[in-house]
């Protein structure tokens, strides 16, 4: 299996697609992501690739697996990343 792209791969990639400065790419990279933090409580959209949001999760009851004993697991909020069916598509080939 091929190693992840690298940031800083990343950032050639972009700036040789586009034709501009890698300085000037990881610029929009990092901006990408500082709004993608600030506005992930409202739904963060990147068009073709996926959305941030946050999920509110109950209170239940679970099981320590070591010892078995029951305990209540408290809700809590937490952020999920749920990829656009273009992204799922391009990746894993269309579903039959």
């Amino acid at each position: 299996m091929a190693k992840p792209m690298t940031k800083s791969k990343i950032v050639a990639a972009l700036a040789e697609t586009v034709d501009i400065p890698k300085k000037t790419s990881a610029a929009y990279l990092e901006a990408l992501a500082n709004l993608a933090h600030k506005e992930a409580k409202n739904g963060f959209t990147i068009p073709g690739v996926g959305k941030l949001v946050v999920r509110n999760y109950k209170a239940r009851m679970g099981r320590n697996p070591q010892t078995g004993q029951e305990m209540k697991i408290p809700a809590r909020r937490r952020l999920k990343f749920v990829v656009a069916k273009a992204a799922k598509d391009a990746a894993l080939g269309a579903a039959k």
